[in-house]
């Protein structure tokens, strides 16, 4: 089975001068903790915003969440992987590199955002023994 039958779609960027008030907002109305920052019009990923980014490296900190935009607080080592790619190498690369989701990438040449794959999208996908085993590499 291959990445691109169970990832999420229709996948949008943030732009990355959201305030972190604001995407923690969407996250909360579409019930995720990750978002791809960029622009759309160039088509051009330029990091993530995790929840936890959020809370440690912004609000732990003392940064005001009005005023602190998602750029100043991102993740800029963007974990991915390729629609085309197996759901087992994707769960390979989520344990080696000790994560629950990937932003998923079209294919090698383009490069452009097709979606995300989280540990849940392998779970609803009959994948139980693959997630329980990633799972377990995660937190070990």
């Amino acid at each position: 089975m291959q990445v691109q039958q169970v990832m999420t779609r229709n996948v949008e960027y943030i732009p990355s001068d959201t305030s972190l008030a604001n995407a923690a907002m969407k996250m909360r109305d579409a019930d995720i903790g990750f978002l791809p920052i960029g622009n759309s019009d160039e088509d051009k990923l330029q990091g993530v915003i995790t929840d936890r980014d959020i809370v440690v490296r912004a609000i732990a900190t003392g940064q005001d969440p009005q005023q602190t935009t998602v750029s100043e607080a991102k993740t800029d080592k963007v974990l991915y992987c390729f629609e085309e790619d197996s759901v087992e190498e994707a769960a390979d690369s989520m344990r080696k590199q000790q994560v629950y989701r990937l932003i998923v990438l079209n294919n090698r040449d383009e490069k452009r955002l097709a979606g995300i794959v989280s540990l849940g999208d392998v779970v609803r996908h009959d994948k139980e023994e693959l997630a329980g085993e990633t799972a377990r590499g995660i937190t070990s």
